[in-house]
Parts: C-alpha cells; sequence; structure tokens
C-alpha cells in the first residue's frame, strides 16, 4: 500500500503516448492531471507520515483521487 506508484503513467501504462497528446492540446484534461498528481502527492505524504491529518479527511482525498481517475481514464478511452 505504501510507495506504491498511482501515477497515470503507472495506472495506465497502455495509454502512455493519448497521456502526453491530452496534456498537450487538452486544457481540461491536462487540468485535471495536474489535479490528480496534486492528490495523489498528498496522499503518499499522509501514506508515508509526512502529514497526519484525519482519517476522514485522508479518505476524502483518496476518494478524490479515484473519481479524478476514473474521470481522466473516460477521457483517455474516447481519445
Amino acid at each position: 500500500m505504501y510507495n506504491e506508484h498511482h501515477d497515470l503513467i503507472h495506472e495506465f501504462p497502455e495509454y502512455r503516448e493519448q497521456i502526453h497528446e491530452l496534456k498537450m492540446r487538452n486544457a481540461h484534461f491536462a487540468k485535471l492531471f495536474e489535479a490528480y498528481h496534486q492528490v495523489d502527492r498528498e496522499v503518499r505524504r499522509i501514506e508515508q507520515g509526512v502529514e497526519t491529518p484525519s482519517d476522514a479527511y485522508t479518505e476524502d482525498q483518496k476518494k478524490r483521487r479515484l473519481q479524478l481517475k476514473d474521470e481522466l481514464y473516460a477521457m483517455l478511452k474516447q481519445a
């Protein structure tokens, strides 16, 4: 669980090229991509013990990360 990589390239290696293309030409995808990685970095810091927020906040962030990942994946499948 700890130190798992949840960045989109690790999550969807088969979409590596599409991720790059969409980041370059789709502002909405780029915005969601950045938001996803910000939340992922925060969750990783929590899991590593660098930050110690409440359990409810941590769960909310994990849910947010999953929601963003689902939205990004849907955009990748349509590309």
